[in-house]
Formats: structure tokens, C-alpha cells, sequence
């Protein structure tokens, strides 16, 4: 039986799934095979600093979307489109703050396998979640989903300063 996009974007939680896999994957990697990032002292600073950012960016998306009265969960539906707090800078600030608190990682202990497992993890997750997710919200949202994507990028960028576009640009 096909899954009805309108009623929910997926039917596995992938973003969780694939975080704890790169950590797991990263931490066995550096274990078999060191990778040292090689940056001197201050990128153990910058790693602290990139995870505390990933997981406050991680906090302030799932608060506001609680405050918001919307789903929080990747495999259920939207309740509401919240476009304020840190998704009025990005569209997935929550997947964005977990991949800036593995590079982090990666810089704290120095591994370069972290910021490698990092980046696959959030192709992965573009792929398996947040393209599902915006063909969702397109369905549930319509014209306001599309404003809101011609406005705020999918990952990172100038707010506003995107060329017109529509769910699956970014």
C-alpha cells in the first residue's frame, strides 16, 4: 500500500536514525582508521562552540514548534506551517542544528570522520525526509508552503533573497 502524502511524509523516523548512525559510523571509523582534522588547539574550541549552536538551533526549532501547536515527530503530519522563530531562516533548522552538532563533534575530538559523516548524514536526510516532508507540506499547505519556500531556504542562505521557486528548490 502506497503512503498518502497529505496524511504524513513518511513512515520511518530517518533523521534520528541516520544522526545516530553517523555517530556510530564516525566513532568506528576514527576508532579502526584516524582521521585527524589536524587544525591546531583552537578547532577544539570552534568544535564546542559549532555543538552547543547545532543543539540550541535543535531546542529552539522543536520549542517553537511546540509553541506553535505543530507536530514535532518527522514521520507524522504537519499540523500547522510555523514560519517564525528559526524557521523564518531556514526550513529545517532542527536537521540543520544536528548536522552543526556533528561537525562540531568532529572538531572537538579532532576527526575528520565526523564532519565527513556529517555532511552524507544530511544529503541522507534531504533525500530520505525533508524532500518527502515538502511534497507533505505542499499537499497540506498549498500556496502558503510555496510562498514560504520562494522566502526561506531549505538549509541556509539570505532570507528573501531567493529567486522565486517552489517546494523541492533550496
Amino acid at each position: 500500500m502506497a503512503l498518502d502524502l497529505h496524511e504524513r511524509p513518511n513512515r520511518v523516523p530517518w533523521p534520528p536514525l541516520l544522526g545516530a548512525a553517523a555517530l556510530a559510523l564516525a566513532t568506528l571509523a576514527e576508532w579502526a582508521y584516524p582521521l585527524p582534522l589536524g587544525l591546531g588547539p583552537a578547532t577544539r574550541g570552534l568544535g564546542w562552540v559549532l555543538i552547543a549552536a547545532g543543539l540550541g538551533l535543535d531546542l529552539w526549532g522543536i520549542a517553537t514548534l511546540w509553541r506553535g501547536r505543530s507536530n514535532v515527530l518527522p514521520h507524522r503530519a504537519a499540523d500547522r506551517l510555523i514560519v517564525s522563530g528559526p524557521f523564518a531562516f531556514t526550513r529545517n533548522p532542527i536537521y540543520l542544528g544536528n548536522t552543526t552538532a556533528i561537525v562540531g563533534v568532529g572538531g572537538a575530538v579532532g576527526s575528520l570522520w565526523f564532519v565527513l559523516a556529517a555532511l552524507v548524514m544530511a544529503k541522507c536526510v534531504e533525500a530520505l525526509a525533508i524532500r518527502r516532508e515538502e511534497r507533505h507540506l505542499a499537499l497540506r499547505f498549498g500556496r502558503d508552503w510555496l510562498d514560504y519556500c520562494a522566502r526561506v531556504p531549505r538549509w541556509l542562505g539570505l532570507p528573501g533573497a531567493r529567486r522565486r521557486g517552489g517546494a523541492g528548490t533550496g
